[in-house]
């Protein structure tokens, strides 16, 4: 048996500052993605892919329910993405990327999935 002393607990890499969404970080969070991010790489990487996202998403011309049920993505999940008001991981990128057909990471010029072939 593995004991853990939750007094000595190791935080997740990052925990702390995912408590600042990536729109606090822009020069007019209420302009997001349509504004610019001076001072937090992190966060100009979430501008990226949230106005990437939403171009996909209103080019597509299916409701925010059909694209969740098509890319296993909840609907929240994609909302809060275009907004700014959450980060994104690995898993959710890959899907959207995949099952959208469209490169959101910045500087990529193929989904995830194919440069990992």
């Amino acid at each position: 048996m593995v004991h853990i002393d939750l007094k000595e607990r190791i935080p997740m890499p990052g925990g702390y500052l995912r408590k600042t969404s990536p729109r606090e970080f822009a020069a007019d969070p209420g302009t997001w993605p349509d504004t610019t991010v001076p001072d937090h790489a992190q966060a100009r990487v979430m501008l990226v892919i949230a106005a990437r996202l939403r171009e996909r998403v209103e080019a597509d011309g299916r409701s925010l329910r059909e694209i969740a049920a098509q890319t296993g993505v909840n609907r929240q999940t994609i909302t809060n993405l275009m907004a700014g008001s959450s980060w994104a991981d690995v898993l959710t990128i890959s899907l959207l990327e995949d099952r959208l057909n469209v490169v959101l990471w910045p500087g990529a010029v193929v989904r995830a999935s194919e440069a990992a072939r």
